[in-house]
Order: structure tokens, then C-alpha cells, then sequence
């Protein structure tokens, strides 16, 4: 028996979570990829894992590559594009998976409004734009709005815009670049910007954590930063649930934002995997249990165990990414770091862009050079321990 993964390039969930998760559970692991030569001939290091090249945005080609190997024990995806394909493959093979409908809701975001408003939990003023569409069409959503890709991803041409003008100019620049791309045009939701973590199995959905985004500043929406935040009152979380009930969210890892303000919890995007840039990482060492083999096990039939609650976790985290401020080669970086301050506050470090590669900035979290995280007793003590090591770490990105 065997899991297969399906991936497009490679990431550090696959390498550095999946694939050690799995050895550790002794499954063999097949990639299936779009890009098999992206990826290392072993990934992560490991000779019972193999990649195979396959058309994963497409639920045929996953099952043709699943059909030339071993049976199956498990087929999953971490990749915001690949949930839906991936789900449909499991259900067409007899595994336990994600409910598709679920997954494109979560996915596009104009089916992610419509549901939660169907409901009758939120109402959001949205138009959608198709590539030929004229942008005045979505003048009747109130200003400032935001324009962003109706299925993107990492901040990837999301702007905020001040009035019908801005929204002209906007919607022109990112169809220069993709025009094919369909946009939607939103209302701008203030509040505080916070994530909720979830593992489901189908039968209970668990918490596992939230944490308080810190972005940077407009017009774009770049994660500069996250902290664990799990004093949310329990109304709140109550209301989020409520919307991923009605998206059909309750089966393996989800990662949801969502803004809070004037006690109301509105959604910005469903992710339906496990929160990216490490976040997931720094989540399982944060909450001291084997996440990545807990994912793996429910898409395997496993009933999820009873799950640490993270509202009495006596223990602190918070993330911080070094981002290019230019475009340019980036030429000096620290490289992987692990270590300890004085006051016993785990610090690292870990690169998201090697040295040498040239890179153009995009104002989205395709800028990040690297990922710092510190956990610790408490906020004060995390908060000065990160301070201090980001101090004596040094990038330099020349043009």
C-alpha cells in the first residue's frame, strides 16, 4: 500500500512534512507532479519516496498515474490548486477524502460568497470580472474595494482600491500581465486580520490554533507576520465555524482567514490544506504533536486522536518573514539556523530563496527571503527573544 501526493513544484510541507511523516508511519510515498523535474530524484533525502510525473490539475491523469503503481492506502494534496482533482480521485477510488464541492467552493471565491451569503451568515458586495469584462461593471461595490484573482493565491495581485479610477488602473495593469485571468472586486472588510487552523476526519472537526496576522502596508496584502492568538471569545469562533459548516469544510486540514470586527467574524479566503510558508511547521513543533502524521492518518481512515487545546497551551509563538525591498539578486543570506537565547526561547530561521537567485519583487509573499519563529513561555519573552535574533541576521539583495 502506498500514499500518493499530489504536488506542482516542490514545497517544505512535502519535503520537510509530508515525507518525513510518512517514513515515520512506514508508508511509501509517490509524487505526482506537473513539474517531475523540479524535484529531487529522492525527495527529502528519501529512497522510498519516488516522483512521478503526472497531469495533477486533471482528476484522469491522477488516476491513470495511481493506476501504474501500488494500490493505494491514501491520495492527498497540500496544494491550493490540486484540492479539487485530488478529492475527486479519492472519492472515484473508495478513499476517504475531502467533499469536491466543499474544495471548489473553498477554492473560488465569487462559490465562497455566494455560499456563505446562501446561508444567510454574511453578505460581502462582489462582481465578478471575466478577461473581457468591463471594470466599470463592478463600480456598484463600495469603496475602497479590493480587486484580487477569483482562485489566487499568496497575495498575487491583490490591491486595495480608493475609487472607480484606481479599480481602472488596477484591473489594467494585472490583464497586461495575465489576461485570462478572472478578477473579482469586492468590498474592502476592516477589522483584525486572524487565521483559524482545523483538522477534520469526517465525523468532528478540531481547533488546532489561530494566530493574528500582521500585513503590510497598502495597497497590497503582504503577511509580514503571525502571532498565536487564541483568545478569541468563543462567539467568534462559533460564527467561523459556522461558515466552514456551510462550505462543507470538515475533512482533513483547512486554513481560513478571516477579519474580526464590531464582534462580527467575516470571512476573507478559505485555504482548504494546511497553512503554508512553514506556518505548518512551526504549528506542529508549537503544539508538540505529529501533525503532518495526524493529516496523513485521516486520509487513511484513521480516526483523528484527541487533540492538545490550544487555548490552555502554556506556550507562545510568533513568525516573522524577511522580505526584498527590491528587485535583484539576492547575494547574502544566514542559511538554515537553529538555536536558543539565554531565555530558553527555540529561535530559527529558515531561507525561502536561495542565494544567487534573481528574483523581481511582486509586493506578495513570492517576496519572502526567509522565515523566523520563535516559541516561547509567553508574548513578551518571544517577542524580545525574535527581536534580538532577527538583529544579528543580515540579507542583501543587490539589482
Amino acid at each position: 500500500m502506498r500514499l500518493y501526493l499530489t504536488a506542482l513544484n516542490p514545497t517544505d510541507s512535502v519535503l520537510d512534512g509530508f515525507l518525513p511523516a510518512a517514513a515515520r508511519l512506514g508508508l511509501p510515498v509517490t509524487v505526482l507532479t506537473d513539474q517531475p523535474e523540479a524535484w529531487p530524484a529522492a525527495p527529502g533525502g528519501r529512497a522510498d519516496a519516488e516522483v512521478v510525473g503526472a497531469d495533477v490539475r486533471d482528476v484522469r491523469g491522477v488516476l491513470d498515474a495511481v493506476y501504474r503503481g501500488d494500490p493505494p492506502t491514501a491520495l492527498l494534496s497540500n496544494s491550493d490548486h490540486l484540492q479539487t482533482p485530488a478529492a475527486l480521485a479519492a472519492r472515484y477510488l473508495g478513499l476517504p477524502g475531502k467533499d469536491w464541492r466543499a474544495t471548489l467552493r473553498a477554492k473560488d471565491k465569487r462559490l465562497t460568497r455566494r455560499t456563505i451569503g446562501d446561508a444567510g451568515l454574511d453578505t460581502v458586495a462582489v462582481v465578478a470580472l471575466g478577461p473581457d469584462d468591463d471594470p466599470d461593471l463592478a463600480v456598484s461595490v463600495p469603496f475602497p474595494a479590493v480587486v484580487k484573482p477569483r482562485e489566487g493565491v499568496a497575495s498575487e495581485d491583490v490591491y486595495l482600491v480608493g475609487d472607480p479610477a484606481d479599480l481602472r488602473r488596477r484591473v489594467a495593469d494585472i490583464r497586461a500581465r495575465r489576461p485570462d485571468l478572472p478578477l473579482l472586486v469586492e468590498e474592502y472588510l476592516p477589522g483584525e486580520l486572524h487565521t483559524l487552523e482545523t483538522l477534520g476526519d469526517g465525523t468532528g472537526l478540531a481547533v488546532l490554533g489561530a494566530w493574528r496576522t500582521g500585513l503590510g502596508p497598502p495597497p497590497t496584502f503582504i503577511e509580514a507576520s503571525l502571532e498565536w492568538a487564541v483568545e478569541l471569545p468563543p462567539p467568534l469562533l462559533d460564527q467561523v465555524r459556522a461558515q466552514l459548516d456551510a462550505l462543507g469544510v470538515g475533512f482533513g486540514a483547512c486554513h481560513t482567514e478571516f477579519v474580526v470586527a464590531d464582534g462580527r467574524a467575516r470571512l476573507v479566503e478559505v485555504n482548504y490544506r494546511l497553512i503554508g510558508d512553514r506556518m505548518d511547521l512551526v504549528l506542529a513543533e508549537l503544539l508538540d504533536v505529529p501533525l503532518f502524521e495526524y493529516v496523513i492518518g485521516v486520509h487513511a481512515g484513521t480516526a483523528l486522536p484527541t487533540l492538545p487545546d490550544p487555548a490552555t497551551l502554556a506556550r507562545h509563538a510568533r513568525v516573522e518573514y524577511v522580505c526584498a525591498d527590491r528587485p535583484g539578486t539576492l547575494l547574502a543570506a544566514p542559511g538554515s539556523v537553529d538555536t536558543r537565547d539565554p531565555s530558553g526561547v527555540r529561535l530559527g530561521c529558515r531561507p525561502l530563496r536561495p542565494i544567487g537567485v534573481t528574483a523581481p519583487l511582486t509586493r506578495t509573499n513570492r517576496d519572502y527571503l526567509a522565515a523566523l519563529h520563535a516559541i516561547g513561555p509567553d508574548r513578551e519573552t518571544v517577542a524580545d527573544a525574535l527581536r534580538d535574533f532577527r538583529a544579528g541576521l543580515h540579507w542583501e539583495v543587490r539589482a
